[in-house]
């Protein structure tokens, strides 16, 4: 039997494990840097290390790594031992505050967008105190952020604190006004939801496209997909229970809320959901659980596939980014309470998430745009490329009555009868929820769901810290020099909704009206990663990160650079897999089996002129047909990759990929697909859907 609470936790130098390995002076000093983010003393520095190495030791760590997170997305890390030589030829093992602090890996290899030139190597990567260090792989692990050796941020952390940072001091400045004194720090927080899939691992490895992309370039349609809608939160088979059950105590281990799992729409799709903690922790704690996720699965002889489309024809794969603001005195300041109508404060910063969602929606589509995430948003299963807003008619009433002047009255508490004496009633929600909503409001947080499942989620909540500071900071000049505070606060409310109520639609977002209604309220429509990522570098976008000091316009220049050309990469490594498939797989094994038809018919002939050989011959025929037009359109897809080569800069070199590469490679697989429907199973050299989305029973 597991025992959770002493296992939760058991490989992190949490709080716990400060208290009893830390003196009493220098315990207080750590806990004030990471709960108000004062500076760290060298001496205390020197005393933690000290103990983090004695309790890594203990754990049977050799070595120690600074473990941060640069522009590809995942993890990095660098493994230096605890030995140093004494002079008598032995070891000693030692760790100095020093090294705690500041490490220095390669930093000319990862993705700078012409930050650092290749022959420009030294980089920094420094401690960040505020996420605890813990113990994977027999080496303790430093979670750090990372720079260039000219100061400019290469990684996905050290903005993300910056955000974090700015929307405290404003959100803090603000509430002053309101006559908070005791607030010291806003905290975000937010609690990510992941979907995956598992296959059986023999079958991801026989496949290249797999392999190489994480998702499926060729395939047709299973016969049967989601249609019964049988597997959502369906029985978990036995060897899926398996997994989570051990993927569960492995992120428990790391101190990871592990909370919800469960089966997902599509065959072979589940999800993992956490309670909601610190964002900067959440962020690391979601990268580590795709890591374990990944790792975990192979275990038990099994691939997870984090790509947002592995499949075509059944949901793809995403993230519910769960977002909230809270006093580090623990009050959430998106909970509506029991009177929201006469709660000034609640409703002056839920406007201002308003206000910043319609002023700043490109970069919360900017946030969620891959080129695996562009399969998905539009399609039946995540919400659209329009960003929009769900916040329930409660609250929709509750500011159409402050901004017409009528009075609101608290609608009374509903029960839900079930019609059963046996079935107890119970309170029902004062609104629904809405699935297809990008931003929904779902009680006392927002939930966004435009996260593709291998995102990582530092960037969305870089966007949403910095865009609502910027709003919660021109609030509160307006609000500093008002005579009545009060009405002021009203009429602010009201202006602001009334300006920005655009961006709220509580209707279902799948409807194809909703295209058109959006357009006319004159919201965005960013299909595209290129098309999204173009609007970066806006001058608007540009101001905002430069006033709040999460960015320098060549930091931000840097990230625009770096995701077109990952956007560029990733559909040219998919056109080379899908023309490799095609000339050394695809291709030869159709001939194969064409010529097995004729020589059939031709038996079939040879034995009796009674005997009809029309169906060899006319699939033989057909099958032929569709070989030539597969060949013609992989030799169209080569000759487009070779036009790449003349493209002038990042965007036009993305909106390449995006409007000729990407439609050539659907044109292929259109019939590709056809064919593999035609022939025998043996005979088509890789497996199908349907024994992937049921190969692990």
């Amino acid at each position: 039997m597991v025992n959770v609470p002493e296992l939760f936790g058991s490989l992190v130098f949490d709080e716990r494990t400060m208290k009893q390995r830390l003196p009493k002076q220098t315990y207080k000093a750590l806990k004030k840097t990471i709960k108000d983010g004062q500076p760290l003393d060298i001496n205390v520095a020197n005393i933690v290390a000290n103990a983090m190495k004695d309790w890594a030791v203990e754990n049977g760590c050799t070595h120690y790594t600074h473990w941060f997170q640069p522009m590809t997305g995942v993890t990095a890390e660098k493994h230096d031992s605890f030995i140093n030589p004494t002079d008598d030829g032995t070891v000693i093992m030692e760790f100095s505050g020093k090294e705690l602090i500041k490490g220095e890996p390669d930093a000319s290899s990862f993705p700078s967008g012409g930050i650092r030139a290749t022959f420009e190597a030294r980089g920094y990567t420094t401690w960040d105190p505020t996420s605890y260090a813990f113990i994977k792989d027999g080496s303790l692990c430093i979670p750090t952020a990372f720079c260039s050796y000219t100061g400019d941020v290469l990684d996905k952390k050290t903005p993300l604190l910056r955000s974090m940072e700015a929307i405290s001091n404003e959100a803090v400045r603000l509430l002053r006004l309101f006559g908070d004194t005791e607030t010291a720090r806003v905290i975000t927080t937010v609690g990510p939801e992941q979907e995956y899939f598992l296959i059986d691992k023999k079958m991801f490895d026989s496949r290249k496209d797999l392999t190489y992309t994480g998702r499926t370039l060729y395939g047709a349609r299973a016969p049967k997909g989601q249609e019964l809608e049988d597997h959502y939160f369906g029985k978990i088979k036995d060897k899926v229970s398996v997994f989570m059950k051990e993927l569960d105590e492995e992120l428990w281990k790391l101190g990871i809320y592990a909370k919800t799992k469960h089966n997902e729409v599509a065959p072979a799709q589940h999800e993992l959901a956490p309670i909601y903690t610190t964002t900067n922790l959440a962020t690391d704690h979601n990268q580590l659980t795709m890591e374990m996720m990944k790792r975990i699965a192979n275990r038990h002889g099994m691939e997870c596939l984090l790509h947002e489309k592995p499949f075509a024809g059944v949901n793809g794969s995403g993230k519910h980014n769960n977002w909230s603001i809270s006093t580090n005195g623990g009050k959430n300041l998106l909970d509506p309470g029991k009177d929201p109508y006469n709660d000034h404060q609640f409703l002056l910063f839920f406007v201002a998430v308003i206000k910043a969602v319609d002023e700043y929606q490109d970069l919360l589509r900017i946030s969620a745009a891959s080129a695996g995430n562009d399969h998905r948003l539009g399609a039946n299963e995540a919400p659209p490329a329009i960003v929009s807003m769900f916040i329930g008619t409660d609250l929709e009433d509750i500011f159409e009555a402050i901004c017409s002047g009528k009075d609101y009255y608290t609608k009374k508490e509903e029960r839900m009868k079930m019609g059963v004496e046996v079935l107890a009633d119970f309170k029902k929600d004062t609104t629904d929820r809405n699935r297809t909503s990008p931003m929904a409001f779902t009680g006392n947080k927002f939930e966004f769901r435009m996260l593709g499942s291998s995102d990582n989620i530092s960037c969305p909540n870089i966007m949403l810290n910095t865009m609502v500071a910027e709003e919660l900071s021109q609030f509160a000049d307006e609000l500093e020099n008002a005579e009545d505070f009060d009405a002021a606060v009203i009429e602010l409310i009201k202006k602001t909704y009334t300006e920005h109520k655009r961006i709220i639609f509580n209707g279902n977002n799948y409807a194809p009206e909703w295209v058109k209604e959006a357009e006319n309220r004159g919201l965005m429509n960013l299909r595209t990663t290129p098309a999204a990522v173009a609007r970066y570098i806006d001058q608007k976008n540009v101001d905002l990160f430069k006033k709040h000091k999460i960015y320098n316009e060549y930091e931000l220049r840097a990230r625009y650079d770096i995701l077109l050309e990952n956007y560029s990469k990733i559909i040219n490594i998919e056109a080379l897999t899908m023309i490799d498939m095609a000339k050394k797989d695809i291709i030869p094994a159709v001939s194969k089996f064409v010529k097995e038809l004729v020589e059939t018919a031709s038996a079939k002939k040879a034995l009796s002129a009674e005997i009809t050989a029309e169906l060899e011959v006319e699939l033989a025929s057909k099958l032929s047909k569709l070989q030539l037009c597969f060949s013609h359109r992989i030799d169209k897809l080569d000759s487009l990759l070779l036009k790449a080569a003349d493209k002038n800069g990042v965007q036009e070199l993305a909106n390449f990929y995006a409007d000729e590469v990407f439609p050539a490679m659907q044109e292929a697989r259109v019939v590709a697909d056809e064919m593999e429907m035609s022939m025998d199973a043996k005979a088509w050299p890789y497996a199908s859907y349907g024994q992937m989305l049921y190969s692990v029973k």
